[in-house]
Formats: structure tokens, C-alpha cells, sequence
């Protein structure tokens, strides 16, 4: 049923290519909480190479997957089918954040699609492991469509909210570990 993989081939790229979200699971390395965070618009993930994968980290309601990367960088980013052909694909790796203030951010940017407003950063995934499950007992779901609320809730706030943002929710995970530093550039509308 499990299957592991050398390298992001053509059909685990078309696999990926075809889900509309994706999860992503980061912990601190002592004690602390385990986070999950689901993630959607499917033009927000990037196959960079055969081992490395990205996507764009949008403003949401906490920081923990950066404060985790930034402690000790281990990510697990899960892909599950919920058509009829069952399958779970996880990505086992380590994980850096790249901020918009950083000279590799616009080359990154470019390998997603349409802009989406408020993007953090781009969170850049070195892949060593990629292991597959039979998802048997996931349930069927039909893709409707992609939700608009967060870009449009995005595109209506000032810049100066996602500067406050930086030093509030923003500043530390839950468990008081740093995230995104006062100094942070605030992220523009082509961003």
C-alpha cells in the first residue's frame, strides 16, 4: 500500500498539481504544540525541483509555522485525495523562510500564479522524504470552488494593519516562540 519515492517525478507532480489545498505540520522541538494548518488556492504551491518544493505564506490568524521553522526548520507537507482514486502523499522535510525584504523573494515569487494580497513570505521546502498512503478510509468530497474570502479580506485592509499584525498576533507563536520581527517590510499589494 506505502510506497516511498526517490524524487518528485512527473506523476507525483501531476497529483499534486490536481489537489485544491494541502496541509502543512511544523513543531517546536521540546514540549509545545503540534501545529496543522490547512492551505488553499492551488496556485499557491510550487515544484521548484525534484527535491524542493515552496508556497506562499499568506497572513492568516498565527504564526506558527514560522516560528517553528525558525527553531528548528522540520515541516511535513500532506496532500490528500478526496476523489475517487484514494491517495495520501506527504513531503517530509526542512523548511526556511523567505520574506518579502529578502534578495531571493521576487525570483520565488514568480513560480506561482495570480498575486495574492498580504503574502508573509514564501516558505521554501528541501524534501527528504516523499512517502505515499492508500487514504482508504478518507471520505469523498467534490471541489466546488476556491473560497475568495482571504484574498478579498486582504485586498480591503491598509498596509499599515498587516505592520500591526507584525508586532501583535504576528510577533510570536502561541508558545511565545519568535516569528515575524518588528522590523518586517510591509508586504505591498503586488505581494
Amino acid at each position: 500500500m506505502a510506497k516511498e519515492f526517490a524524487q518528485l517525478d512527473a506523476a507525483l507532480r501531476q497529483f499534486i498539481g490536481a489537489q485544491a489545498m494541502f496541509f502543512v505540520a511544523t513543531a517546536p522541538s521540546v514540549g509545545g504544540r503540534v501545529n496543522v494548518s490547512p492551505k488553499g488556492y492551488q496556485d499557491t504551491f510550487a515544484i521548484l525541483d525534484e527535491h524542493t518544493v515552496a508556497y506562499l505564506d499568506l497572513f492568516g490568524s498565527g504564526v506558527e509555522t514560522i516560528s517553528h521553522l525558525r527553531e528548528n526548520g522540520r515541516i511535513t507537507v500532506m496532500f490528500c485525495s478526496f476523489t475517487r482514486n484514494s491517495r495520501i502523499l506527504r513531503l517530509f522535510g526542512t523548511g526556511r523562510v523567505v520574506r518579502p525584504d529578502d534578495d531571493e523573494f521576487d525570483t520565488l515569487r514568480g513560480n506561482f500564479g495570480v498575486e495574492h494580497p498580504g503574502v508573509r513570505a514564501v516558505v521554501v521546502i528541501e524534501v527528504e522524504r516523499i512517502a505515499d498512503s492508500c487514504g482508504y478510509a478518507v471520505p469523498y468530497y467534490e471541489f466546488v470552488g476556491e473560497r475568495p474570502v482571504l484574498d478579498k479580506h486582504h485586498a480591503g485592509q491598509p498596509d499599515e494593519k498587516f505592520a500591526r499584525r507584525i508586532t501583535g498576533d504576528n510577533g510570536h507563536s502561541i508558545d511565545g516562540l519568535p516569528a515575524l520581527e518588528p522590523d518586517h517590510p510591509l508586504p505591498s499589494r503586488g505581494r
